[in-house]
């Protein structure tokens, strides 16, 4: 079995011994450099990095190989790459980056296996009169696709490798 194979086996023990937790990123370097992201339903704490590093550490025969392991959580700031990660954000503000339109800011209020809504405030001119009204918009455009976005609605131009990020 090669040191990759025996990484991402020890990894997937690791994380069917703790469901709350999910992968997010796991490379291997050529000089065997792993680097793990991990995020949680309920977030991910110290003690779970150090619980999931310790079970593949252990677990790896350091005479054989000579590695470095670097275990880490999702930052506040990373962007949303898995549907798992919408689903347990519900109700935060989201970020949406696209490329030649504006940048849409809202409310995650929805999120499903295949697209995810926003819903925001705005204000607009009066149909009648002066002034502005403040309406609440919603906007269920996207379906994303392994780790990018495609739109299927009034958004056509997002980023190859769309960013979603919380704010």
């Amino acid at each position: 079995m090669t040191f990759n194979e025996q990484v991402n086996e020890l990894l997937q023990a690791a994380l069917d011994s703790r469901h709350d937790l999910f992968l997010i990123e796991c490379k291997i370097s050529g000089d065997n450099h792993i680097s793990i992201l991990l995020d949680g339903d309920d977030g991910v704490n110290l003690q779970s990095c150090v619980e999931v590093s310790r079970q593949i550490e252990h677990n790896l025969d350091r005479d054989e190989y000579d590695f470095s392991l670097e275990v880490a959580s999702a930052g506040v700031g990373s962007p949303l790459q898995k549907t798992r990660q919408y689903a347990k954000n519900l109700g935060r503000k989201l970020r949406v980056e696209r490329e030649a339109a504006p940048t849409l800011e809202g409310t995650l209020v929805n999120a499903t296996e295949t697209n995810f809504t926003l819903e925001w405030k705005i204000r607009q001119p009066k149909p009648v009169g002066k002034g502005k009204v403040t309406v609440t918009k919603k906007r269920n455009a996207f379906v994303w696709r392994y780790n990018h976005c495609e739109s299927i609605s009034e958004i056509v131009n997002l980023k190859k490798n769309g960013k979603f990020s919380l704010n």
